[in-house]
């Protein structure tokens, strides 16, 4: 499946561990939540490029303490009428300050893109070559905003203060 990140189709470097498959000697790991927090202690000191892949129906704040060690983390959408990954993304962002990764996996139409992009997500994993360049486009899409949200761009209105603050010096 392509991945998209920064609105370029790249490689992936994580490689998806099975629950009871033995770690690779190296390189970076994507593993199901219920593996990470099996042994969340141990797993999060291993110098390695470290994900974990989080169901929409587990609460993010169980991640906190593991957050800045963690360089991925995976939301799912289990299908397209199911929008709990936004609500997860924005909180990783605005309220635990999650500067990783995040990349949405699964069942997601392609007039959701851009709400992806404003909650925070960086990367897509998509299931069609198509929604990948479709994905991609998106992200150069649009350069302003109303809405403030998780993706750290000033909203219009902030934009305009700062406009009006930098032509009254």
């Amino acid at each position: 499946m392509p991945l998209v990140k920064n609105g370029q189709i790249v490689a992936d470097e994580f490689v998806t561990v099975a629950d009871d498959a033995e770690l690779p000697a190296d390189g970076a790991v994507l593993m199901s939540a219920a593996r990470f927090l099996a042994d969340a202690e141990t797993l999060s000191k291993v110098n390695r490029p470290l994900g974990v892949a989080w169901p929409n129906n587990r609460d993010v704040a169980e991640l906190e303490p593991w957050l800045d060690r963690l360089a991925l983390i995976t939301l799912v959408y289990p299908n397209f009428r199911d929008g709990r990954a936004h609500s997860q993304a924005r909180r990783l962002r605005e309220i635990y300050g999650y500067r990783g990764e995040l990349r949405a996996t699964g069942q997601v139409l392609r007039d959701q893109f851009t709400f992806l992009l404003r909650n925070g997500f960086d990367a897509f994993d998509v299931k069609k070559d198509a929604d990948a360049r479709a994905f991609g486009e998106v992200t150069q899409r649009y350069t302003e905003f109303y809405q403030p949200t998780g993706d750290g761009h000033l909203s219009a209105l902030q934009l305009r203060k700062q406009r009006h603050k930098v032509a009254a010096t």
